[in-house]
């Protein structure tokens, strides 16, 4: 079980994820691209806020499917549940209390930019 944490302790989550994750991803679209943030992915019922729910703020853009969430205290982004599957929780790793994201050596990059949702037919 790893534990996240926003900035300033507000928003605190538990997430079932095995000791060592293997996939750390950054995206390209334009929110993630000004975030900056070191993601990875479990499954939404992995992933669980035990306080602060109520100072979660949400921000929904372009199709209004992903739901993007932060402290509405400190402003850090904590997770988000992403338009491709929303079923998926994409969680800050930068948040994650035992990982040192300067230590990650490998990082894929997602290309939100083109998303295969926005492909015309």
């Amino acid at each position: 079980m790893k534990k996240l944490s926003c900035h300033c302790g507000e928003i605190q989550a538990e997430i079932n994820a095995p000791d060592k994750l293997e996939k750390f991803m950054r995206c390209n679209c334009s929110l993630c691209k000004k975030k900056g943030a070191i993601m990875s992915v479990v499954k939404n019922e992995d992933f669980k806020i035990i306080k602060g729910k109520d100072k979660l703020s949400l921000y929904k853009f372009h199709t209004k499917t992903a739901k993007h969430f932060f402290c509405s205290n400190c402003g850090i982004y904590t997770h988000h549940n992403p338009r491709i599957n929303p079923a998926l929780t994409a969680f800050n790793v930068g948040c994650v209390e035992e990982i040192d994201i300067f230590e990650i050596e490998k990082i894929s990059i997602s290309d939100g930019k083109n998303h295969p949702l926005d492909k015309k037919k």
